[in-house]
């Protein structure tokens, strides 16, 4: 039981990754039509946004303090961070170790207007333009994206930490009252967890609860009858864009404690999302929410050495396996709508 309970909590993890890249990359082709392979890329930049904040917080101002020598007997040096001169040595060092969460807000007007200039400067000129026409340019801005991360900020993996208070592991056995059994899970991915369902939960709220989001429903259902109301459609289309840039890249930010951030990690994830996409259907949202997750679940069971030792690899292949099964008995995706992609 201990086993299940753990690989469930290991799934809806990799599931809540899944889920978010793809809710952006559904929101995109659901409004504008446009297979957006640079999708990754933003996920990728939101984790850079994280590493940049600590290195902005980190930076130091170095004095001499005549009290204290070094090892040679000079004045010593002390690098003192600025936050921590500013704001005194206590709340300094909070602001540093909380530069995760802090990035949220530092990420978000970096991710809509990022998006916003993907969208004006690029995008737009491929609405109709055919799909594979899409793929080849916004998989090519995909590695110009990856090749300026990697001029900046090196090659290696760059370690962004989590705040203190949530570093280690708790007995989640405890917690669900399994005495016996103990169920040793990090503090970070339960809160990764549980931020991606207040971040799925917000976008599905804007887009059923507010006219904004209505009006964008509206127009993903018919945009000429939209167009003809006297309603700007391709304005808002070209917001819900820096929306859907805005949740990957929150996506990222909050990943950087769970995988250190690195120039390929959009890579890493553009594939397996783009299967999450068409396994929950092409345009559907709950589709691509319900898909992240299942496939998670998949993956994280068919990593158990159990399994490995009856069908080596199998942790590799299990998504793409899924993906063949549910394509070949519903061609649409789980909850695909007709005529989505089948002209």
């Amino acid at each position: 039981m201990d086993q299940i309970i753990l690989q469930m909590l290991n799934g809806l993890d990799k599931g809540s990754a899944y889920a978010l890249i793809a809710l952006g990359l559904t929101l995109i082709f659901g409004t504008l039509g446009v297979v957006n392979f640079a999708h990754g890329a933003l996920f990728m930049i939101g984790s850079f946004c994280a590493v940049t904040l600590q290195k902005l917080l980190s930076l130091s101002v170095i004095t001499v303090d005549p009290t204290k020598t070094d090892f040679l007997g000079n004045p010593a040096k002390i690098k003192t961070p600025y936050v921590e001169a500013w704001f005194g040595p206590e709340m300094g060092a909070a602001i540093i170790d909380w530069s995760v969460p802090l990035a949220i807000l530092f990420a978000i007007p970096i991710m809509l207007f990022i998006g916003w200039a993907m969208e004006r400067g690029l995008i737009k000129h491929f609405y109709k333009r055919p799909h594979a026409d899409q793929i080849l340019v916004t998989f090519g801005l995909a590695i110009v994206l990856q090749e300026v991360i990697k001029q900046f900020y090196g090659a290696n993996p760059i370690p962004t930490p989590a705040p203190d208070m949530f570093r280690g592991s708790f007995d989640f056995g405890q917690l669900l009252g399994f005495s016996a059994n103990k169920i040793i899970y990090p503090y970070w991915r339960i809160i990764y967890f549980m931020f991606s369902m207040v971040i799925i939960a917000g976008v599905f709220s804007f887009l059923r609860f507010t006219t904004f989001g209505m009006v964008v429903r509206a127009g993903m259902a018919d945009r000429e009858t939209v167009g003809l109301l006297g309603i700007n459609i391709d304005k808002r289309f070209t917001i819900m864009f820096g929306v859907a840039a805005a949740v990957a890249g929150l996506a990222g930010v909050m990943y950087t404690p769970i995988n250190s951030p690195n120039y390929h990690m959009g890579m890493d994830f553009l594939v397996l999302s783009f299967v999450v996409v068409v396994v929950g259907g092409m345009g559907s949202l709950p589709g691509a929410v319900l898909a992240g997750f299942l496939l998670g679940i998949l993956e994280s069971f068919a990593s158990m050495n159990e399994i490995k030792s009856v069908l080596p690899g199998i942790d590799q292949i299990i998504i793409y396996l899924v993906a063949i099964i549910i394509l070949l008995t519903r061609p649409r995706g789980l909850m695909g709508k007709k005529g989505v992609m089948e002209e």
